[in-house]
C-alpha cells in the first residue's frame, strides 16, 4: 500500500470544529480517490460535540435537547472533545472493500498504543471499539463494588425502559471503572465511499468522561467508558500519546497486506457488482 502521511490539524487551543474537520475529510477523500495524494491520516482534537451515526436511536440522544451532529459513518452516538485523540485515516482499499478488515487494523494500532502505556485492552464480541475488560458477572448479576458504588439490583440487564441517564452516578458510563465493568477506551466508526475510507477512531486520553453520561454511548446501556489517564491513575497528555499513536498506525497500516473482500457468486451469474457506500462500527 502507499506510504501513510499524517496531517496534524489542531489540538488544545487550536482544536478543530467538527464541521470544519468533516469538510476537510471530504476534500482529502476526493484527492485520494483521484490518486492526487497518498493515504492520509488526519489527527486532531475537537471542541465538545456529540455525533450520531446512522444507527442511532432517538432514545440514545441527550435528554435536554443538546445539539447532535448527524453523520454518515457507521455506529451510534458518541462524544468528541478535549482530551480525546481523534484520527481520520483516509485510505484507498481494494475492491470489493473489506470494511471489517480495515476496522480490525485500526483496532490493532489502538490496542498496541494502549499497551505501550501499560493499559491492557481487548475486543468485545458484538460490541464496538477497543475495551478494558471488567470482571465477569456473578450469578446474581452483580459486580464487586469499588469506591462506594454498589448495584444491589441491576435493572439494565432486564428492564428495556431503564435509562441510566436518570438514575445517578451508580449507573453513569463514566463510573464503569469503579463498578469494575467493561469500559470502552476507543470508539471506531467508518464509512467507505468509492473504495476510500472516511471517519475513523477516537481514543480517550484524558477527557472529562462525564460528557458521556448525557447520552447512551454507542447505544450500550450496561457498560461504560474510560481513558488512559483513568486506567493509569495519573495525568497523560495528547502530546505524549500522539507520536506513539502515529508509530503504531504506520506499522500496522503500511505493513498490511490488503486484499479484496471475498465474494461468493453463483456460477451462472455474470453480472457486475455495483456496491453502495459501506459503513461499519466495530
Amino acid at each position: 500500500m502507499s506510504e501513510l502521511r499524517f496531517v496534524r490539524l489542531g489540538f488544545g487551543a487550536e482544536a478543530v470544529d467538527y464541521q470544519v474537520a468533516w469538510d476537510k475529510q471530504r476534500e482529502v477523500h476526493a484527492a485520494r480517490f483521484a490518486d492526487e495524494i497518498d493515504d492520509t491520516c488526519l489527527l486532531l482534537e475537537h471542541p465538545p460535540v456529540y455525533t450520531a451515526g446512522r444507527r442511532t436511536a432517538e432514545s440514545e440522544r441527550p435528554l435536554d435537547g443538546t445539539p447532535v451532529v448527524d453523520v454518515d459513518r457507521g455506529g451510534k452516538i458518541t462524544w468528541h472533545g478535549p482530551g480525546q485523540l481523534v484520527g481520520y485515516p483516509i485510505m484507498k482499499l481494494p475492491r470489493p472493500v473489506d470494511v471489517v478488515a480495515h476496522v480490525r487494523r485500526l483496532e490493532d494500532a489502538l490496542i498496541r498504543t494502549a499497551a505501550e502505556f501499560g493499559v491492557e485492552t481487548s475486543r468485545v464480541e458484538g460490541r464496538s471499539g477497543v475495551w478494558v475488560l471488567g470482571e465477569p458477572r456473578q450469578e446474581t448479576g452483580q459486580r464487586p463494588a469499588l469506591g462506594g458504588l454498589s448495584l444491589d439490583f441491576d435493572p439494565r440487564l432486564n428492564d428495556e425502559e431503564f435509562d441510566p441517564r436518570l438514575n445517578g452516578p451508580e449507573y453513569a458510563p463514566s463510573n464503569a471503572g469503579q463498578r469494575r465493568e467493561d469500559r470502552k477506551l476507543a470508539a471506531i466508526g467508518i464509512r467507505v465511499a468509492k473504495g476510500v475510507t472516511m471517519h475513523g477512531f477516537a481514543l480517550n486520553v484524558n477527557p472529562d468522561n462525564a460528557w458521556f453520561d448525557r447520552i447512551i454511548p454507542c447505544g450500550i446501556r450496561d457498560a461504560g467508558v474510560t481513558s488512559l489517564a483513568n486506567e493509569l491513575g495519573r495525568d497523560l497528555t495528547i502530546a505524549e500519546v500522539l507520536p506513539v499513536m502515529e508509530r503504531h498506525l504506520r506499522e500496522v497500516l503500511e505493513n498490511a497486506e490488503l486484499r479484496p473482500r471475498e465474494v461468493e457468486r453463483p456460477v451462472e451469474t455474470a453480472a457486475t457488482e455495483t456496491a453502495p457506500a459501506e459503513t461499519a462500527s466495530v
